[in-house]
């Protein structure tokens, strides 16, 4: 067996500052619990913050200091959008630490409250990748997709390779340069030598046992190895050595694995008020991508998704202000491009009005398209052509409205004043393939007249004639085509059509389109024609 560990050192800070504004980017930031730091980032350290410091010495060494509690649901919600990732991956999948195997559920292994045991050392998950190396091209490759796939998320990764998951895991949460090995057997001596060097703190004992590990001198897993077991077992306890046997190889390990859930809903708390549709879009971009990641896995493209931003109780101005606003997108194609849904979700914020600040955050989905993708293309083609326009259409209606953005559509009319009309654009089915649809409605006729310009009048203009035929701005027009009979439109308003059209050519050679009125047959004793009229113009 082969497993990789993914290790995310700095998950707490990382979740906390993802939901913070453009405006805070630049300012250190730390995590409280009781009142004492936590957590700090790089920023908050360069200014003298450190961990056990209380919050008040803290701000007096940097007033700027963001502040934010530690947040055990919100590290599980980032840490679950990883294991989402990890699962496109491979099926076997787990968390990072067996602590935290009793509080997933049998059932349903990424359910919400699903939360993996806080440890000190190992936050992260691990994959079973040997059966799955063929697929992806070599561990190489897929070390590389993996990162590509996980960078949405924002997170420090350090990735390691052994045969055995704990050892995987604890070599991950050690160094950061060891992705591609050991590949070699859990009893091999270069796996050995690595987990001889490790620091015993990676095992998670007690602080009380790990006080006494120091005291004698102990720091390593090799200082364990001249040691009798039986003592080191009445003294700290089976479960230490049963940790060390698991991660050499010589003991199984009990995994219990993750699966996906049926639907996505995860809620994030913002880690400043949300006073505009930027601050708030800040937030969604990351509820956007932990979306994205559990599309994925599930080889699906999204159809339907739903925005919730919870509005600050004590801000609404009077009774009439919802507790919660709800935003509805819809990409006219399913998808899962980024860019694409980014800029669906950006234009539909930048025009919603938040009726009061929000405070948090929340982004479900149950609608997926499980289709097969579309292929890669290295050259464009009519179905790229066709899914960019729609895209274009989408972006224009998410902007100005939907009713603002309109195309022409056939209707079944001979008529060419009636031939088309102005409706909504639909952008999924402009995306359609064309045989997908008909404009025209089911046993109409397709037949129109022989030769028609793409240029109409709004109405047509009447043109004077004489003996030779019509005059346009004065000039004769010398007919080369026609005529080309109509006759349609008696059963509405404002009655029947009896046309025939000719292709006529002006002096200075363009071609027009005019017509003349007939009456009706039967009607004796009537003129044969009632007058000339300029219906189009040729390009």
């Amino acid at each position: 067996m082969l497993w990789l560990a993914l290790h995310l050192p700095l998950l707490s800070l990382e979740s906390a500052a993802a939901t913070r504004s453009p405006e805070h980017a630049g300012r250190p930031l730390a995590l409280l619990q009781e009142h004492q730091v936590l957590h700090a980032d790089a920023l908050a350290v360069e200014r003298g913050v450190r961990p056990g410091m209380k919050r008040a010495t803290a701000l007096a060494l940097a007033p700027d200091l963001l502040l934010a509690a530690a947040d055990a649901r919100r590290d599980t919600q980032a840490l679950r959008a990883v294991a989402h990732v990890a699962l496109a991956f491979s099926p076997a999948v787990t968390w990072a630490t067996p602590a935290a195997l009793a509080a997933v559920p049998r059932a349903s292994g990424l359910a919400s409250d699903a939360r993996p045991a806080p440890c000190a050392a190992l936050v992260g998950v691990r994959l079973e990748v040997q059966s799955c190396l063929r697929y992806f091209g070599g561990l190489p490759a897929l070390l590389d997709r993996l990162r590509s796939a996980l960078a949405p998320l924002g997170h420090t990764l350090r990735i390691a390779c052994a045969p055995t998951a704990l050892g995987a895991a604890l070599l991950a949460a050690w160094r950061d340069d060891l992705a591609l090995g050991p590949h070699s057997e859990p009893g091999h001596p270069a796996l050995q030598r690595l987990l001889d060097a490790l620091p015993l703190q990676l095992l998670g004992p007690e602080p009380q046992q790990w006080q006494a590990l120091q005291g004698m001198g102990l720091h390593t897993l090799a200082d364990l190895r001249p040691l009798p077991r039986a003592g080191l077992a009445r003294r700290f306890g089976p479960e230490l050595l049963a940790r060390i046997d698991q991660a050499r190889g010589h003991a199984p390990e009990a995994q219990v694995w993750l699966s996906l859930p049926p639907q996505f809903d995860s809620r994030i708390e913002l880690l400043c008020r949300a006073d505009t549709s930027a601050q708030v879009l800040a937030g969604a971009q990351v509820l956007l991508a932990r979306l994205l990641a559990w599309a994925g896995a599930r080889q699906s493209r999204i159809l339907r998704f739903s925005l919730v931003m919870h509005h600050e109780r004590r801000r609404r101005r009077d009774s009439q202000t919802p507790e919660h606003s709800r935003l509805d997108i819809a990409p006219a194609l399913p998808s899962v491009d980024p860019r694409h849904l980014y800029s669906l979700l950006a234009e539909r914020l930048g025009r919603l009005p938040l009726a009061a600040p929000a405070l948090e955050l929340s982004l479900r989905c149950e609608h997926l398209s499980t289709g097969a993708p579309p292929n890669a293309e290295l050259f464009a083609s009519h179905a790229s052509e066709r899914e960019g326009l729609a895209r274009l259409v989408d972006r224009l209606q998410a902007r100005l409205g939907t009713a603002q953005v309109q195309c022409l559509a056939a209707m079944p009319d001979h008529r060419p004043e009636h031939g088309t009309r102005w409706q909504p654009a639909d952008a999924a089915r402009l995306g359609a393939q064309p045989q997908a649809q008909s404009p025209l409605p089911a046993g109409a006729a397709a037949h129109t007249l022989a030769a028609q310009p793409l240029w109409l009048l709004p109405t047509p203009r009447a043109l004077a004639a004489q003996a030779q035929g019509p005059l346009l701005d004065g000039q004769a027009l010398q007919l080369l085509a026609g005529p080309d009979r109509l006759e349609c439109g008696w059963w509405d308003e404002p009655g029947p059509a009896v046309r025939d059209y000719f292709i006529a050519q002006t002096r200075s050679g363009a071609l027009v389109w005019v017509y003349r009125h007939r009456l009706p047959d039967g009607e004796a004793g009537q003129p044969a024609a009632s007058g000339w009229f300029l219906q189009g113009l040729f390009a």
